[in-house]
């Protein structure tokens, strides 16, 4: 995996995938480089020295490139930056956090694609970009072999599903832990752009939300969370998508999709069995569901991830 750093990188962003991928270097090998090999001015009151020029795109399976001044994709894209992504193989996945994504955009890396980026440069993005299939309300978008993510910390988001689509929700789960972040955040950008400040004597869907996850077995309807948080229908799922970003049903839907995987990488359930387990009510929902949501079918995905004794051991 080769990390791509360009002037103006944001040094917050530029150290994510070290500190994901970093902390499984049995599983990937991380390197910086930069366009010339120089030094790389931050967007900070500081540059950084890079010890890799971009012969090193030539060989990487993997490509990050991390937030970086806009303007010098906006303006269009200088000819060493061009002449550096020429030389990423084809076939090689390339992932973009923030900003990056102008960058992708500008290289023609992006069009007729869908992507994302910081909600607050959507307008900017697509008055120049198009061609972009561009969705302001995720925290990032998989799209098979180019990746993106919003901004800052939707990074980390990205880089954990990375881990997670190469080795499994348990060993992402194990990073989000070395890391002290959560392994999977809920919603999209919706919840992070400014919106008027909420009354604080307004009722939360918080403990709801954390009884649901303890009671996913169960047939939970927004009727259900709703009486539970002792709201209205109406205020609940309003309330709701203010707080996660989306609507309960698909937050329930993601959830148990979650439960599920975990269950098919570590214990020895049927299909069937695991659908009771998670709330899904027959193996065929659950089938449908995480075809859906994964892109395979349970037992496929049970196939390549299933831990053996020594990795479930020290899970």
């Amino acid at each position: 995996m080769v990390v791509l750093a360009l002037d103006g990188v944001y040094p917050f962003e530029l150290g994510i995938p070290q500190r994901i991928f970093g902390t499984l270097d049995d599983r990937y090998e991380v390197a910086t480089c930069s366009v010339d090999g120089l030094p790389v001015r931050t967007c900070a009151d500081y540059s950084i020295a890079v010890e890799h020029g971009p012969e090193l795109l030539a060989d990487a399976d993997t490509v990050v490139i991390p937030s970086c001044d806009p303007a010098q994709a906006i303006d269009g894209l200088s000819p060493a930056i061009t002449a550096a992504l020429a030389l990423i193989r084809p076939g090689a996945r390339i992932v973009s956090i923030c900003t990056g994504a102008f960058v992708l955009a500008a290289a023609g890396l992006l069009d007729g694609r869908p992507a994302t980026t910081h909600w607050r440069l959507t307008d900017t993005f697509r008055r120049h970009f198009p061609r972009i299939d561009l969705d302001p309300d995720v925290l990032f978008v998989d799209d098979g072999d180019v990746l993106t993510s919003a901004g800052a910390a939707s990074g980390i988001d990205l880089c954990l599903h990375i881990v997670r689509a190469d080795h499994g929700s348990v060993v992402a789960n194990r990073v989000a832990r070395s890391c002290v972040v959560p392994p999977w955040r809920d919603g999209g950008q919706a919840q992070y752009i400014d919106t008027p400040v909420p009354d604080p004597a307004a009722a939360s869907t918080a403990a709801t939300r954390h009884w649901a996850l303890e009671h996913l077995e169960l047939p939970l309807t927004v009727n259900t969370l709703a009486d539970h948080a002792r709201m209205s229908k109406r205020t609940f799922a309003r309330r709701f998508v203010d707080e996660v970003g989306m609507s309960p049903g698909r937050w329930l839907t993601q959830q148990r999709v979650a439960r599920a995987r975990q269950l098919l990488e570590a214990a020895d359930l049927s299909v069937e069995q695991i659908a009771g387990r998670v709330g899904f009510a027959t193996g065929t929902s659950l089938r449908q569901h995480f075809q859906a949501a994964v892109g395979v079918a349970p037992l496929a995905y049970r196939r390549t991830f299933r831990l053996g004794a020594d990795d479930r051991a020290t899970a």
